[in-house]
């Protein structure tokens, strides 16, 4: 298997509900080193798994849709924890539907997974991982 990863970063505000945050609960900003992954088992025609510009202009697109944002404000984020998992889910949801769309060029459409990476600091991230539709890799998710 093949893979390109490319990288950005995004500064949210976000609070989560549930005893389990603790002081997270009350109102905090967080900012984020993002890892986008792309998969595919076979290289293109032009020897690549992506366009490596194409897939950091569209990282930085879906970024630019959370960043400086107060997350608990966002009407796609109503009535969820803004956790790192699931901000990481919503990252590889949005880039692929750019694939579907053909936004990463058409060399893409050869992509069979994306895993997103959100790093919180240097000891701790979470990730989420899934298959592009018509593909059999490991993972969940459709466009």
């Amino acid at each position: 298997m093949f893979s390109v990863t490319v990288r950005d970063h995004i500064m949210i505000a976000h609070s989560f509900r549930g005893e389990v945050f603790g002081p997270a609960q009350r109102l905090h900003g967080a900012t984020f080193v993002v890892d986008a992954t792309f998969r595919r088992p076979d290289l293109d025609d032009d020897g690549i798994v992506v366009d490596i510009g194409l897939a950091t202009e569209q990282l930085k697109a879906v970024l630019g849709e959370l960043n400086y944002r107060n997350l608990d404000d966002e009407p796609a984020f109503a009535g969820q924890n803004t956790t790192t998992e699931v901000l990481a889910r919503t990252i590889a949801d949005r880039l692929a539907e750019r694939v579907a769309a053909g936004q990463l060029g058409g060399g893409a459409r050869g992509l069979t997974g994306i895993t997103v990476t959100l790093h919180e600091s240097h000891v701790a991230w979470a990730s989420y991982e899934r298959a592009l539709p018509g593909s059999t890799a490991v993972g969940e998710g459709t466009a």
